[in-house]
């Protein structure tokens, strides 16, 4: 056996944090009343507090130095009423607009009175004067919009600043007219986000799973109590933490997700072993502090690890991204804490009652009914183990057919398009699109700064800018180029002739920063900018393809160390992080075919095809490469504790896979029901990643955790574990269930039998 296969770190080390661990787990089963009142205080606190001063979410955001935010920049300090945040006011009816010029007036009069709006258009014309082409009113008059700009961004106002909006349009109303708001008041606009239905199918789910995989309802319920608690303890954090930073719409949805998916599969792994040492006889308080010393280490380990991939999210640069992250990163942190002290509480009150509802026959870790080597788990890996390849080229080929949709990924912005209709933003978008063309809905504000010219030339740059703007390929119409009250800016705006969320839209956006306006004001010392919501959308766009090759890096790389430190196995390490790849290439892949391609979008509630968000990939990388470590800790801790004790490779991925499948199955239907549970939200990012987690967590713990893991490890026998001696004396040491623990732990029994009351380790 090479000597890098097992680390021997020093004496104090390893007992001292399993003393630690054993006491926490001990001291709150003995002392389970305290504990759970101090969750309860916890909960109820945090959310008081929430709703006192919690903070708002928003999708506001800014990207310094890009040229959409330096465009609005130089808008802002000479032409500061063109520069604002701007939405619509979308009116429509069945007669013309013009015969409501008196309720359009005084709308626009009461809208000008508001806090933080800087400038109000009306669609119609001055009196006697004739509407203007490609104006705010439509060519047969039947729909108009306002243009309300403001000094900040709407959604930063939060729902109350929406009954001054509403009593403004209410004379428009009570004359009949369609009033529906676009862009950022459409967003305002919208309801909270409800992920009531969502949760509650992925409880229902999980209760299933779990009575049917343990048999009993006590052993099914802690898990789910346990993920809660801490789910909503870690939710109130958030919405106080977002009271001092601004986090996007999406991230409570996210962070919930997480929270419940990681804190069932954290709670499953230590209650697993738990049940096991109960069934052998141990005491409950001690087998608690038991579980939390073993188990418990795992689930630090695997929590460390998810935190640490969602950390590489900040390598993007993107503060809305990063902070995405640490949302999910919260909820994370509060399911760790819950396993590791809730748990131990619940167990420590229930005590040797676990079973006394079960269903059917109680089982904890045992591979079966049959156990031994007789286990259906059992002689399935002694297939594998007999034709490796065979196995390994099915789950390649899987795995490959899933990602060839990816290779025609296109990231882009999920207009308003894609919502429902029962959203205000959505009736807004189809009426403007209707009456002016699916351009109108993503405007582009053309700035030049002209500080720099001198003032006689200054007319010629005018003139060329408006003959580059005349005619533009890829463009429904441009307005007359404008000058700002001190001459130094020149501004205009060009609409596309297709929709947002178009490719061309994002290609006539780089064309006019990159060559069409610099060739305009070429040699002039002008200097030229394309911004609004739209620009800075394919700004965000563009960062974020540019260090998404970055980030897949870090995350890989770290999570290559922690594995390459917690096993001491270099080819494991690299096969844990090739096998990732992997599964979330044919996930990516999956959700191409779907969004993309439209292969069920309009059965999940998409209206049409619709590009990835191009922030998607980048998330759903980070955590589910995160969340993948779960798995592969779990099984390959067992795997090293079988090779440890018995130094035969194929007779420890058989055993390893006999004691963990099931619980690895169980724990992966849960958090892919969790996930899925999520596809029904009105949010197209949040269906998008819900599936995609779903489907990366289905496809890993299915395809690679079953067929190519146990095809791999048994292909490369003892060089799975081995380690450069520089490397091994570099490495940290880290125990993932503290098999090596010493005197008083919970042993491992013999793979081909079974010990005591007929245990069998996992967990």
């Amino acid at each position: 056996m090479p000597p890098s296969a097992r680390p021997t770190p020093s004496a104090a080390d390893r007992p001292a944090k399993r003393a630690a661990l054993r006491r926490l787990g001990e001291w709150c089963a003995r002392h389970s009343l305290i504990v759970i009142v101090l969750w309860i205080v916890a909960l109820a606190g945090v959310q008081a507090a929430n709703k006192t001063v919690g903070g708002t979410y928003s999708d506001d955001f800014s990207l310094p130095g890009t040229q959409a935010q330096q465009g609005r920049d130089v808008l802002q300090a000479h032409e500061p009423a063109a520069a604002g945040t701007s939405s619509q006011v979308v009116l429509h009816d069945a007669a013309q607009l013009a015969g409501f010029q008196p309720q359009i007036a005084q709308a626009v009069s009461s809208l000008q009175q508001l806090p933080h709006v800087i400038a109000v258009q009306s669609p119609l014309p001055a009196p006697g004067q004739p509407a203007v082409p490609g104006g705010p009113l439509s060519a047969d008059g039947l729909t108009g919009y306002i243009t309300v700009r403001f000094d900040t961004a709407p959604t930063l106002l939060g729902t109350g600043y929406l009954g001054g909006v509403d009593a403004a349009v209410a004379p428009l109303r009570q004359a009949g007219v369609q009033v529906e708001y676009g862009g950022p008041l459409g967003e305002l606009a919208r309801p909270a986000p409800d992920d009531r239905s969502s949760e509650a199918i992925g409880f229902a789910v999980a209760v299933v799973v779990l009575l049917v995989g343990f048999g009993s309802a006590l052993a099914a319920g802690l898990p789910l109590v346990t993920a809660l608690f801490a789910a909503v303890v870690g939710l109130g954090v958030l919405g106080l933490v977002a009271a001092l930073s601004t986090f996007a719409t999406v991230a409570p949805t996210l962070a919930t997700m997480i929270g419940i998916g990681v804190g069932i599969d954290y709670a499953l792994f230590l209650l697993t072993r738990h049940r096991q040492n109960l069934m052998d006889g141990v005491d409950p308080v001690a087998s608690a502090g038991q579980a939390v010393a073993t188990s418990g280490r795992a689930v630090l380990v695997s929590g460390c690890t998810v935190i640490i991939a969602l950390s590489g999210l900040s390598v993007s640069g993107i503060s809305f991204i990063a902070k995405l992250g640490a949302a999910a990163a919260v909820t994370v942190v509060s399911a760790v804490f819950g396993a590791l002290t809730l748990l131990p509480a619940l167990m420590g009150l229930i005590g040797r009652r676990m079973d006394r509802f079960a269903v059917r026959r109680p089982i904890a870790e045992a591979g079966g009914a049959q156990g031994g080597e007789g286990g259906s788990w059992h002689r399935y890996a002694r297939r594998v183990e007999a034709h490796p390849w065979r196995y390994l080229v099915a789950g390649v080929v899987v795995l490959a057919v899933l990602s060839i949709p990816l290779f025609s990924i296109q990231l882009g912005h999920i207009g308003d398009g894609a919502d429902s209709t029962d959203f205000t933003d959505r009736r807004a978008y189809d009426l403007m699109a209707q009456a002016f063309g699916p351009g109108s809905n993503a405007p582009l504000t053309v700035v030049v700064d002209q500080s720099a010219v001198a003032a006689q030339s200054r007319p010629a740059v005018l003139a060329s800018v408006q003959q580059a703007l005349t005619g533009l390929p890829g463009a429904a119409s441009s307005t007359p180029v404008q000058t700002s009250a001190d001459g130094a800016v020149l501004f205009g705006t060009v609409i596309p002739a297709s929709a947002p969320q178009d490719r061309a839209t994002t290609d006539l956006v780089n064309r006019l920063s990159d060559t069409v306006l610099p060739a305009a004001v070429a040699g002039t010392g002008a200097r030229t900018y394309v911004t609004g919501n739209t620009a800075a959308q394919v700004d965000f766009l563009d960062i974020v393809s540019s260090r998404l090759v970055l980030i897949i890096a870090v995350v890989v790389g770290l999570a290559f160390l922690i594995i390459l430190a917690v096993f001491r196995g270099l080819l494991v390490a690299v096969k844990a992080a090739v096998l990732n790849l992997l599964s979330i290439a044919a996930s990516y892949g999956v959700v191409v075919a779907v969004f993309q391609w439209g292969w069920g979008g309009p059965a999940l509630g998409v209206a049409g095809k619709v590009p990835i968000e191009s922030y998607v990939p980048m998330m759903m990388f980070a955590i589910v490469f995160g969340l993948s470590m779960d798995y592969e800790i779990f099984l390959l801790s067992r795997v090293h504790e079988a090779w440890l004790r018995t130094g035969r490779s194929q007779d420890s991925v058989a055993h390893a896979l006999e004691i963990t499948a099931r619980v690895i199955t169980c724990a992966a239907l849960i958090m892919v029901s969790v996930f899925a549970a999520f596809i029904v939200s009105d949010n197209v990012v949040i269906k998008m990643m819900g599936l995609g987690l779903a489907v990366s967590v289905l496809v890993d713990a299915t395809v690679v955790r079953l067929l190519l893991v146990p095809a791999v490890m048994t292909l490369l026998g003892a060089a799975a574990w081995w380690t450069p001696r520089f490397l091994d004396r570099v490495l940290p040491h880290i125990d993932a269930e503290g098999q090596s623990e010493g005197e008083g732990e919970v042993g491992l029994a013999p793979a081909g039998g079974r010990g005591g009351a007929g245990r069998r380790d996992g967990g």
